[in-house]
């Protein structure tokens, strides 16, 4: 039994995650290569390993002839009788070949085969495992900044988080642990290039994923994400558990799960809302914090009016128009925003009044402070509590003097 060579078969097994049948396999080659640099061809040599023993055996099969013209693939009758006493001219005999033999070159050209193999597998190895990896999270160590680049390291192999790829005023500091997304590995002849990112909305989702426990079992679903890296992202949750508020369990008690996920991305802040169906609803709930009158979506053109309060427009648009840019992207619809008097000055609320989707926000619940007064009104008592209903409308004047 060759226990040095099942030995050291196992080591490598262990650190290299190389299969022992792999490293049979390139020692089986190394052998045949040997031959052919010795004899100067291999095409009738063989090799057979024991895989639980590792003892291994070299021959050839040589042709019986009367004449050897050619010592690699002929062998004289009296030689030939020296294996087997029964051979006879055409008959074919297996020589054993000693590896031992093997001049220095043989032997160096054998270990370089092995060599050559080992290092493909390793590539090959790693490559699988962060190929598996793609679209994941992981934590990597901050090796060093070169040029514009970062090389993160991921344990087994570095990863470059390239310029574009990182948030405009993000630093990193050799030795510190940071979070990035796996946006692609490449299979190349110097091992896998692995691309990182920590600007696509992927991290987010994923960050929500580990920090959120109804979001990785499946009961809260993340249906849309806008991002704009180290600024806002606007996320849209929905819950398959009528029993599990979605909103409230990604923001955790206190805060306490969107807070860590937020000091991950380093201040940057998150919005979440509620996904539904009904797509004006879904642009309401995505122009949060702006509260809104109307919203009036044609679900063919993939385009929405909305109408907010007149103190309300610069919010729900937002610095530089980003409240309103996002939310366009989380629903994929355009989205024109529009301040109350200016669409009522065009008649595109009075015209939209009586629209079925209006409607349908009064039914979905969206307006169900009006309805409770529009039931207080029809009731006997109502008629007592009419003052305040007057004092109410006597305010809507001053909204209007401000304005």
């Amino acid at each position: 039994m060759n226990r040095e060579l099942m030995e050291a078969l196992d080591i490598l097994e262990k650190e290299k995650n190389i299969s022992k049948d792999t490293l049979l396999g390139a020692i089986e080659q190394s052998l045949i290569q040997a031959c052919k640099n010795h004899f100067g061809k291999a095409d009738n040599v063989h090799v057979t390993i024991n895989p639980d023993t590792c003892d291994f055996s070299v021959y050839a099969e040589r042709v019986v002839t009367e004449f050897v013209e050619d010592p690699a693939l002929e062998i004289s009758l009296t030689d030939a009788q020296k294996i087997n006493t029964n051979a006879e001219l055409g008959d074919t005999v297996k020589v054993e070949i000693q590896s031992k033999e093997f001049g220095r070159i043989a032997t160096q050209n054998a270990k370089n085969v092995i060599l050559q193999k080992i290092r493909e597998e390793e590539r090959k190895v790693l490559y699988d495992e962060y190929y598996g990896k793609e679209k994941e999270v992981v934590t990597g160590i901050v090796q060093r900044v070169m040029g514009r680049n970062v090389s993160i390291n991921l344990g087994k192999a570095d990863g470059i988080l390239s310029e574009n790829e990182q948030v405009k005023g993000e630093e990193f500091r050799p030795t510190e642990r940071i979070k990035v997304y796996i946006l692609e590995v490449k299979d190349t002849p110097k091992g896998p290039r692995i691309l990182l990112s920590r600007t696509h909305p992927g991290l987010v989702k994923r960050l929500f994923e580990s920090e959120v426990a109804e979001v990785k079992d499946g009961t809260v679903e993340i249906k849309s994400i806008a991002r704009e890296a180290g600024s806002r992202t606007k996320i849209a949750v929905w819950s398959n558990d009528p029993d599990v508020d979605p909103v409230g369990a990604c923001v955790g008690m206190n805060g306490a799960r969107v807070n860590a996920i937020v000091s991950e991305l380093r201040g940057e802040k998150i919005d979440i809302i509620n996904w539904d169906e009904n797509p004006a609803i879904l642009i309401e709930n995505a122009l949060s914090p702006a509260k809104v009158i109307a919203v009036m979506a044609d679900p063919d053109e993939k385009t929405a009016l909305v109408v907010v309060p007149d103190y309300q427009l610069s919010l729900a648009i937002g610095k530089e128009g980003q409240n309103a840019r996002l939310a366009a992207r989380l629903t994929g619809f355009k989205i024109d925003i529009k301040s109350e008097t200016q669409a009522r000055e065009s008649g595109e609320l009075y015209e939209y009044e009586d629209d079925e989707y209006y409607e349908d926000e009064y039914e979905d619940g969206e307006y169900e402070a009006d309805e409770e007064a529009a039931a207080v009104e029809e009731t006997p008592e109502a008629a007592e509590e009419e003052p305040e209903y007057a004092s109410e409308e006597e305010d809507a004047p001053d909204y209007e003097d401000e304005n």
